[in-house]
Parts: structure tokens; C-alpha cells; sequence
């Protein structure tokens, strides 16, 4: 069965990093396009950053862009995000997931069919 495990979440001061990682099973990793999630309690889900099957095209929410970088390792079986400077924020609970097969990344969550349980992020002012 197609499975998604989330890691790397924390409580972290602002100005501080985290690395999460998103473990993949159940279908060919290396095939699909993943992107990352986040949503804070009250508030919707809302995309934060993807990447294409090939790792080549990345695309990121503008509230990230030049903090957050997403990569992968296919060989892995595993999607990252490095989160630097963090802020307040960024407190939310961060998801990956499955895109479309041999897509580029992709920002709306409608393109998006298998979700993992999240991992909490907390950031502290």
C-alpha cells in the first residue's frame, strides 16, 4: 500500500533551522512529481513547495521562497525540506505528498492523491 512517513518536525527558536524528510512506499518514488504542505491550526491547508519527478523543476509558496529548499533522493525513496530562518509563522503541521506521475512540480493540492500523517514544526518568537 502507497505510504508516506514524515520526520524532522520540532520546536525550534525563530532564526533556526529543520530538516524534514518524507519516507515513500508503496510506488515507484523516482516516477512522481512530491511536493510539501503545511496548515496551521484555524487556517487552511496552504502549499509550500514541490518538486518534479526528475528533481529538475522546484516551485515554492512566495511566504518561502529563499528559505526553504525541497530536494529528493530517489534512491531513497525520500522528499526533504530544509527550512532556514525560520519564523513564527512557519508553526504548522507540514505534509508531503504524492503528485502527478512524470510531472513537474506542481502547487495545487487537487493534483495531489496520497497524503502522509504530518509532522508538527513550532517555531518560538
Amino acid at each position: 500500500q502507497v505510504q508516506l512517513v514524515e520526520s524532522g518536525g520540532g520546536l525550534v527558536q525563530a532564526g533556526g533551522s529543520l530538516r524534514l524528510s518524507c519516507a515513500a512506499s508503496g510506488r515507484t518514488f523516482g516516477s512522481y512529481a512530491m511536493g510539501w504542505f503545511r496548515q496551521a491550526p484555524g487556517k487552511e491547508r496552504e502549499f509550500v513547495a514541490a518538486i518534479g519527478w526528475r528533481g529538475r523543476s522546484t516551485v515554492y509558496a512566495d511566504s518561502v521562497k529563499g528559505r526553504f529548499t525541497i530536494s529528493r533522493d530517489n534512491a531513497k525513496n525520500t522528499v526533504y525540506l530544509q527550512m532556514n530562518s525560520l519564523k513564527p509563522e512557519d508553526t504548522a503541521a507540514y505534509y508531503c505528498a504524492f503528485g502527478p506521475r512524470f510531472g513537474i512540480a506542481a502547487t495545487s493540492d487537487y493534483q495531489y492523491d496520497y497524503w502522509g500523517q504530518g509532522t508538527q514544526v513550532t517555531v518560538s518568537s
